[in-house]
């Protein structure tokens, strides 16, 4: 019964008289009254407000309190002839409010409370099987035996990660033969998946660029706001997609980066953009670059579905490698999430290119100080897969097979679902912007009504931007997609 009763010393001068008092009553009283007063004093607690104002009268048997001032407070519990007063003590988190569910992720919790059979899950970016199972790459599994029989530790990696995973990842992105590697011009940081290399990038620009703002698309993934609001660097927005045709708004992104102050960042997608699976052309992409260099501005790449996109390392890599070729300084952050599956083992990097070797060595030191009070040094179970797939000519090779086969498989869903759209909807809509979308994700152009349609009604699960993941869909599930999204468009102010 110890651990239910507060110490005297935590307590104010009136409540020690009530406490002391009811210690002395609980010892001379049965077992069964004393558990109950117990529970009544556990549920509310022996603190006492200071405005509390009386006396203690002892004779006929009776605790009285001046009652001039109510406090909602108080709860009065009567035994027999003596009543006990005590106060509900106020958590001191009374202010922190409920946040709200994530927009992702929240959309997998409410798709596992439907128990609907037609339901489908087009909500979180995450590969899925023909059968819509969740798929461990073969490679994966080897590299993982490897380190069983190696017998490989567990001991702490130094604070930029995994020597190994850094170099192949770095050349990864840039090709082992590039300038930029070869001349040691490439700061490369293993982070927690692109999320944590991210939110790295940021602390960076934070401390080193202070007041710099970064451009972010309209619309992008939901979770890069965050991540420049919790670092406290200021964004703004420019145009990327368009409503009317379901496309670039390209001369909307160059006149933003154009009106943007000078020196600022400019978050780019590398491929397969998230949420619209719209890219730039190659020769968009030029220009891109050719304003960002005019408006001294530094380019942020978010490289997310290298090779999962088109299938093609080189290919997807292409943006990043231009703009480098074009020797300008510029930050990448790298995931392996969709790429090797490796979505729980949060293995990614950042990537800073610099003009010298000594300069990418300055900023390295300095990513790693910002990552020593964050969480001190990356885990080492991805980074080794990593370094073992990609170090290794064979698991190389069947790494970029399977690439293909899963890249492959979107793109087969995204025509099937083109064709059952064109099929089946005779209102004569032009639905081939599906097609011009690329990687895992398809911009449907519905709405937040039309969206909840979807989900309401067909139990389709979806964010409400009109996004949907297409590596969550299977064939046999594209023409009951197909009705769904001609009856919430059409049917749906």
């Amino acid at each position: 019964m110890s651990h239910l009763i507060p110490s005297l010393n935590d307590l104010d001068p009136l409540s020690k008289v009530l406490t002391g008092f009811d210690l002395f009553w609980m010892t001379s009283t049965s077992t069964s009254t004393m558990l109950s007063l117990a529970s009544a004093s556990l549920t509310a607690s022996l603190s006492v407000h200071e405005n509390l104002k009386g006396r203690l009268k002892l004779g006929g048997g009776s605790l009285s309190f001046n009652k001039d001032k109510a406090n909602p407070f108080i709860k009065t519990k009567s035994f027999s002839r003596i009543s006990m007063v005590a106060a509900i003590k106020v958590s001191r988190f009374e202010g922190v409010t409920m946040a709200p569910p994530d927009p992702i992720l929240g959309v997998s919790e409410a798709f596992k409370a439907d128990n609907d059979q037609k339901k489908l899950n087009l909500g979180v970016g995450a590969y899925r099987t023909e059968e819509l199972q969740p798929y461990v790459l073969n490679v994966v599994k080897k590299a993982e035996n490897l380190m069983v029989e190696r017998g490989e530790n567990k001991e702490y990696l130094p604070i930029e990660g995994l020597a190994a995973f850094n170099k192949v990842t770095a050349e990864l992105l840039f090709g082992a033969s590039n300038p930029v590697i070869k001349e040691q011009r490439v700061a490369t940081v293993q982070g927690l998946s692109g999320t944590g290399s991210l939110r790295l990038a940021a602390a960076l620009i934070e401390r080193y660029f202070p007041g710099a703002k970064v451009l972010i698309s309209s619309p992008t993934w939901g979770n890069h706001k965050n991540i420049f609001n919790d670092a406290r660097v200021p964004w703004s927005e420019y145009r990327y997609y368009d409503p009317k045709t379901v496309g670039l708004d390209f001369d909307g992104m160059i006149a933003d980066i154009k009106a943007a102050p000078e020196g600022s960042f400019v978050l780019l997608h590398g491929c397969a953009h998230n949420p619209t699976g719209i890219d730039p052309t190659p020769e968009q992409w030029e220009k891109i670059a050719d304003v960002i260099q005019e408006k001294n501005h530094i380019p942020f790449f978010d490289v997310a579905y290298q090779g999962f996109a088109s299938g093609s390392l080189d290919a997807d890599a292409g943006s990043v490698r231009l703009f480098a070729a074009r020797g300008m300084e510029l930050l990448v952050a790298q995931s392996y999430s969709k790429n090797l599956g490796l979505y729980a083992e949060r293995i990614g990097a950042i990537n800073v290119v610099c003009t010298s070797a000594d300069a990418a060595a300055r900023v390295k030191s300095q990513l790693k100080r910002l990552a020593r009070p964050m969480y001190s040094n990356p885990p080492i179970h991805g980074a080794k897969i990593v370094a073992n797939v990609v170090g290794d000519p064979t698991l190389f090779n069947e790494w970029k097979a399977e690439m293909e086969m899963m890249a492959g498989r979107i793109k087969n869903v995204r025509k099937k679902l083109y064709d059952s759209l064109s099929a089946k909807d005779k209102s004569g809509k032009d639905w081939s912007f599906i097609l011009k979308q690329i990687g895992m994700f398809s911009f449907t152009g519905l709405n937040k009504a039309q969206s909840d349609n979807m989900t309401n009604k067909w139990h389709v699960y979806m964010t409400k931007d009109g996004r949907i993941s297409l590596a969550g869909l299977s064939l046999a599930k594209c023409e009951y997609l197909a009705d769904a999204i001609i009856d919430s468009f059409h049917n749906v102010s």
